[in-house]
């Protein structure tokens, strides 16, 4: 955004204008956006792409009714209609007796340095660089026959916040990221696999080469797959897959949904939904973390918080309305863009690492299932029932013995936390991260 466009000033005077017009409460968000990417494909560059972007979003209350409004135009005539176009759909809007701005004693009175900014953005040539050595890196691997090609892209998004209530705060975050995706084998005996990451500071970064190599192995290592019959075994999943579980816990713990009675969790608080060795973490204040933020989209203060603490549920995760619902305080888990409320969100999610390898982990296993991809999204949140359709490693006596695919994996998620157990090779690399984690009797759904 340009230097004359101050994003407190902007915001202030938005809300100084709709407290004139008559808000008895209003907040005000500014989301500046630069991004950049390529795709290069079996040795030539097919895209390069850089945008900017700003939305400027109002939200306004009269008494227990609110509307939202948002604009990417900041030309003084557009900013200045902004106002009274909130407090004119505000008047006619349904009561919320939930709707409200933040209470002032929770708001975040100091801002953590996070180290979430990267100051210099990559050249194009840099991108070029990464997308075609990650590429070329996956087809050098032996058995690797054709590619979907690599990508590499950068991105900037810097967020402001004010609020009636006298709150203003500002961050911003970067993210560089690799990906590749090759194909091994020929006809109809090929298999695809891919590999990526992301770091907010180009120096974290794993290099191009190894991720592309990462996908080529992966891709090899999945050709003549075999069939299984149905039967009940341990189901062990890959930590590429294993964070999936603790999104469905976030799902399950958010606000909105145990305030709707939609969770099957929604009567567990306080009791015990894994075994005692399992601890789940939410860090909004973790360095570098690709979703850490200082405080959250209502400007509340945000901290480190065990969700599953030696297995027992500890938490909701809330915002201001679902823990008005609830009669409960928010956590600082709001999340929101400019058009419309803020919603529950986790943040820098993770499962803490186990004391067994993964190899100590499978061991004992006589026939089982190892998952390095999961398809589709069969997961009940209101049951818990899960079924995926998925693809791995058959394990016999303790190793891994040769591949699977067409099979589907089934359970419920109050049965598989209960009986999941983490290895110890926990890795940061992903918004939601866990270590290999084997879960004892699902049901394999084979030939």
């Amino acid at each position: 955004m340009p230097k004359s466009r101050d994003p407190q000033r902007i915001l202030e005077t938005l809300l100084s204008a709709a407290r004139a017009e008559g808000a008895d409460a209003a907040d005000a968000l500014l989301v500046e956006n630069i991004s950049a990417s390529v795709s290069y494909r079996l040795g030539k560059l097919e895209d390069i792409e850089r945008s900017e972007s700003a939305d400027l979003g109002l939200r306004v209350f009269v008494g227990n009714r609110v509307a939202f409004v948002s604009s990417g135009d900041f030309s003084d005539d557009a900013i200045s209609a902004l106002p009274a176009r909130a407090l004119a759909m505000a008047r006619l809007a349904p009561e919320d007796k939930f709707a409200g701005l933040a209470p002032s004693d929770l708001l975040a009175r100091t801002i953590p340095a996070l180290d979430l900014e990267d100051p210099n953005e990559p050249a194009a040539e840099t991108l070029v660089a990464r997308a075609r050595d990650a590429e070329q890196a996956g087809l050098d691997v032996k058995g690797v026959t054709n590619s979907e090609g690599g990508g590499a892209s950068f991105s900037r998004a810097a967020v402001a916040l004010a609020t009636s209530s006298g709150f203003y705060g500002r961050y911003a975050g970067t993210s560089h990221s690799i990906g590749v995706a090759v194909l091994a084998g020929e006809g109809t005996g090929m298999e695809r696999d891919y590999d990526h990451a992301s770091a907010r500071h180009a120096g974290d970064l794993q290099s191009a080469a190894a991720i592309g190599r990462s996908a080529g192995e992966r891709a090899v290592r999945r050709l003549h797959p075999r069939k299984v019959k149905s039967q009940n075994v341990p189901v062990v999943f890959d930590p590429r897959e294993a964070g999936g579980l603790v999104g469905h816990l976030a799902g399950a713990i958010s606000g909105s949904s145990v305030a709707r009675g939609t969770s099957f969790l929604k009567d567990r608080m306080g009791t015990a939904i894994f075994a005692p060795h399992v601890t789940i973490i939410d860090d909004p204040h973790r360095l570098r973390g690709l979703r850490s933020k200082p405080f959250d989209g209502e400007g509340v203060a945000n901290r480190r918080r065990a969700l599953i603490d030696k297995g027992m549920l500890t938490t909701w995760l809330l915002d201001c309305a679902s823990a008005r619902q609830l009669g409960l305080a928010t956590t600082g888990h709001a999340a929101r863009g400019t058009g419309g409320p803020p919603m529950p969100s986790a943040t820098n999610l993770y499962m803490e690492a186990g004391t067994l390898s993964r190899k100590d982990l499978i061991a004992d296993i006589k026939q089982g299932f190892y998952v390095t991809e999961l398809m589709g999204m069969g997961v009940n949140g209101v049951t818990g029932d899960y079924s995926r359709g998925a693809a791995g490693f058959w394990i016999e006596n303790g190793e891994i013995a040769f591949p699977v695919s067409e099979v589907t994996i089934a359970g419920n998620l109050k049965d598989m936390f209960l009986n999941l157990t983490p290895a110890s090779d926990l890795e940061f690399r992903y918004g939601t991260n866990a270590p290999t984690c084997r879960i004892e009797g699902m049901t394999i759904a084979g030939s």
